[in-house]
């Protein structure tokens, strides 16, 4: 195989600006500074300098973007709805060594139902809230729900990220079958179609078939060798003795093409399974001050139980009281305005933000508290049995069962529950709602929460970690080197697979690199994988096999290079 020959350049910018104006028009190519701020700079972490964001409107003007990128010679970094942690789809810094150009898949929607419903093909930028209401119209449900970190995140780039995994009978987002595209050794771009449709072979009238938004059933075409969803994950789970985690960004398990690729092909659609809606759905809600007897229905629900939960989400005390305060507008706009606001809404943000950006006397962060203070007079939000376990216990799990679960789970409940440290909760379908609502908007929560008290916290640091399926030990007690330099945390997960997020605020004075550093060697002691879901981005190190993968994707490094602290240099150097 001949060695890659893309040759770093910042030249000759102005004739690609030019070329990307004739394929999308001059106002879907944004160049100044403050209108590309918002896409230059990530959900939660990592900014950079772009030579432009180009917004294509059909999967055609995409394919045309990134030839012209990639004949340019520019890095291209892909990018859907820039709700990630950890800095993935948002340049970071300025030392590469070519311009780089942000290409956002905002504009391009769209969901196809294809067999009957039991599968979907998804366009760049549809979103997982749209995709809930697609298949919800013929009884079906996707292989996630809005998200447990990024409410409004897209369906491609859960794919990318092998996001998710929330829901305990689908595992991660994970699919065998897409289309898409790969920049090669010698710089030229080749499509690569695995989607299992017949589109024939030029590249363009591929592509503005699916542009066009209805497939024949005829172009349809099975293939038995791929799979568009984890079928074996509920087995995997289910072995609470085994000593590596469920699931992990680096796991070569789902590293297949566009599933875990990070950035580094241009995805044009996926191919997706859909699931029967749950029956009888009941949630329980569970209060412990003794992590022991979490971890007991923990292990008899996986070993025992003919039916794994729908879910089964944790939320510590900490972030409780954190996202009762600070993430009651997100709570609230989900509620009462539903989910598909969200997107707008932080649009909207994202402009007032770059606006007083601009004015050197503006107050920081002046989004984030108007927005608290917006909804700092309204009565509590959550029901008031939740407060009370809030006050009685430090632990909390939300348990979701469906059909004969529920009653498995019941008993279960009524012969453990009450005990001296803990008790459990019937919810009413309301109080479930608002249960794991309340959850998925922890990770705002911290956010708003650094945005409100930069007076005692410069930053803090977002751990996205697996833990052994074995370990027991899993409510954390850091050694004091480490807990001596934070302020205060918040702690929620993915209970039943191992999956937690944990959020570390730091002192005054304290470096976040230097403290993930230590954090990251202290969980290598414990056997820890990291990241759990949300991709390597710039915050962690891709290990062998994932490095493996996108070099193996992405042989001049020219898609989204240096995430998983890889070279940003052209040719991997």
């Amino acid at each position: 195989m001949n060695a890659p020959v893309i040759t770093p350049s910042k030249a000759a910018s102005g004739a690609l600006l030019r070329r990307l104006s004739d394929i999308v028009g001059s106002r879907f190519l944004l160049t100044g500074e403050r209108e590309t701020r918002r896409f230059r700079t990530g959900f939660r972490f990592g900014s950079g300098d772009a030579l432009a964001v180009v917004q294509p409107g059909s999967l055609v003007e995409l394919w045309r973007v990134a030839k012209a990128c990639a004949e340019a010679g520019v890095i291209v970094i892909m990018q859907a709805a820039n709700t990630g942690i950890t800095g993935g789809s948002t340049p970071d810094g300025n030392d590469y060594d070519r311009d780089i150009v942000i290409v956002s898949t905002t504009r391009l929607h769209g969901i196809q139902l294809i067999r009957g419903g039991a599968q979907v093909i998804c366009m760049p930028g549809s979103r997982l809230f749209e995709l809930e209401e697609i298949v919800a119209a013929v009884g079906r449900e996707p292989h996630s729900r809005i998200g447990s970190s990024c409410i409004g995140a897209s369906i491609v780039g859960g794919i990318c990220n092998n996001s998710g995994g929330a829901l305990i009978h689908r595992g991660p987002a994970y699919t065998e079958m897409a289309l898409y595209a790969r920049i090669t050794g010698d710089g030229a771009i080749e499509l690569i179609n695995h989607l299992g449709v017949d589109l024939g072979y030029d590249p363009e009238a591929m592509l503005a078939l699916l542009d066009a938004g209805s497939l024949d059933d005829a172009r349809i075409v099975d293939d038995p060798s791929r799979v568009c969803s984890d079928h074996s994950y509920q087995d995997h789970v289910r072995q609470v003795d085994a000593d590596t985690p469920a699931r992990f960004n680096n796991d070569p398990r789902h590293l297949h093409e566009a599933a875990g690729s990070g950035g580094h092909v241009v995805v044009f659609a996926v191919r997706l399974d859909t699931f029967p809606l749950e029956d009888g759905v009941t949630d329980f809600y569970i209060g412990s001050n003794d992590p022991a007897e979490l971890t007991a229905i923990r292990r008899t629900i996986l070993s025992d139980f003919a039916s794994l939960p729908v879910q089964g989400e944790y939320i510590h005390r900490s972030a409780f009281r954190l996202t009762e305060r600070y993430g009651k507008d997100t709570f609230l706009a989900i509620r009462y305005l539903g989910a598909k606001t969200l997107p707008k809404l932080f649009a909207l943000k994202g402009r007032v933000d770059a606006f007083f950006g601009r004015i050197s006397w503006a107050p920081r962060d002046i989004s984030e508290k108007v927005m608290q203070a917006a909804v700092a007079w309204l009565p509590n939000h959550l029901p008031e049995r939740m407060r009370d376990f809030d006050r009685r216990y430090e632990h909390h799990l939300i348990l979701r069962m469906a059909g004969e679960g529920v009653e498995d789970a019941r008993k279960l409940l009524k012969s453990v529950f009450p005990t001296g440290s803990g008790d459990f909760f019937e919810c009413t379908k309301d109080e479930g709602e608002k249960a794991f609502l309340h959850r998925f908007a922890v990770a705002g929560a911290s956010i708003r929460y650094r945005a409100l008290h930069r007076e005692i916290v410069d930053d803090f640091v977002a751990l996205d970690v697996a833990l052994r399926r074995n370990d027991d030990d899993w409510d954390e007690k850091l050694p004091p080197e480490l807990a001596d330099r934070i302020t205060g945390v918040s702690y929620c997960g993915h209970f039943f697979c191992h999956v937690f997020h944990r959020d570390y605020f730091l002192r005054k004075g304290e470096n976040p690199v230097a403290f993930e550093h230590d954090m990251l060697v202290y969980l290598d002691t414990r056997g820890a994988e990291y990241p759990a879901e949300h991709n390597v981005g710039h915050l962690y190190p891709a290990k062998p096999p994932l490095q493996k993968h996108y070099r193996d994707l992405d042989p001049t490094n020219s898609l989204n290079p240096g995430i998983g602290r890889t070279s940003k240099l052209a040719n991997w150097q």
